[in-house]
């Protein structure tokens, strides 16, 4: 719950930096419990519209949470050596979203990269000379 409360409160709008995989998926994680359990309360309280296929509370969170969802998701992109632009490729219908969901389940990139130091505190490896030729 650290990781939901600290990216809405803390870094609400913050691109720059990194993002741990913990810090991603713990913030995706909570985010979809907040919004099943609110649209459920839609579907019970009334406010559920089956034509938009939106509620009014949901819709409020999710409209409320669109930018640190967004700056969390470069943020993780970040962490793996990619632009923040790669998540423009969820356009693309299927495709989009595998590519992402691979980058975003990937390590970290070892040791400090153009987007700061590693969330980990994990330095590159170094590989003795001749190491694997």
């Amino acid at each position: 719950m650290d990781w939901f409360i600290g990216a809405i409160k803390n870094k609400y709008a913050v691109f720059s930096g990194r993002a741990r995989r913990a810090e991603y998926w713990y913030f995706a994680l909570y985010y979809l419990i907040f919004y099943a359990v609110l649209c459920v309360v839609d579907v019970v309280t009334g406010t559920y519209d089956s034509k938009s296929a939106m509620g009014l509370l949901s819709g409020l969170y999710a409209l409320i949470l669109i930018i640190p969802s967004l700056a969390i998701s470069v943020r993780r992109l970040h962490d793996t050596g990619r632009s923040g632009w790669w998540l423009l490729i969820s356009f693309l219908p299927v495709v989009g979203f595998i590519v992402l969901l691979v980058f975003f389940c990937k390590d970290s990139h070892p040791g400090a990269n153009q987007y700061g130091p590693n969330p980990k505190g994990v330095e590159a490896a170094v590989t003795p000379a001749g190491a694997g030729t």
